[in-house]
């Protein structure tokens, strides 16, 4: 099993930016991928982002040209930077490890942080 511990989230501004980080331990044969899901209140958990061991990358298309998932192998951390952040991207975001063939299936997940976006 893979553990993964968020940081990084808070309240910013609309039109500011964060970044979130996800230190990951432990390991699972299967992990090729790593991603962020978010929730926001009343809606499904939906996919935000995933980059493959390989640097290959999916996003949301509601995120394309303003969020970067990136990963430091050397520090098992993968990060997602935030940009011209919205309203609409309130929401707990939620970091995962998982497999990725021809989409990204995630199966470790961490507790999710925080993501408010002020008017």
């Amino acid at each position: 099993q893979v553990q993964l511990v968020e940081s990084g989230g808070g309240l910013v501004q609309a039109g500011g930016s964060l970044r979130l980080s996800c230190a990951a331990s432990g390991s699972r044969f299967s992990i090729n991928a790593m991603g962020w899901y978010r929730q926001a209140p009343g809606k499904q958990r939906e996919l935000v982002a995933a980059i493959t061991s390989g640097g290959n990358t999916d996003y949301a298309d509601s995120v394309k040209g303003r969020f970067t998932i990136s990963r430091d192998n050397a520090k098992n951390t993968v990060y997602l930077q935030m940009n011209s952040l919205k309203p609409e991207d309130t929401a707990v975001y939620y970091c995962n490890a998982g497999v990725h063939r021809d989409k990204y299936i995630p199966i470790d997940w961490g507790q999710g942080t925080q993501v408010t976006v002020s008017s």
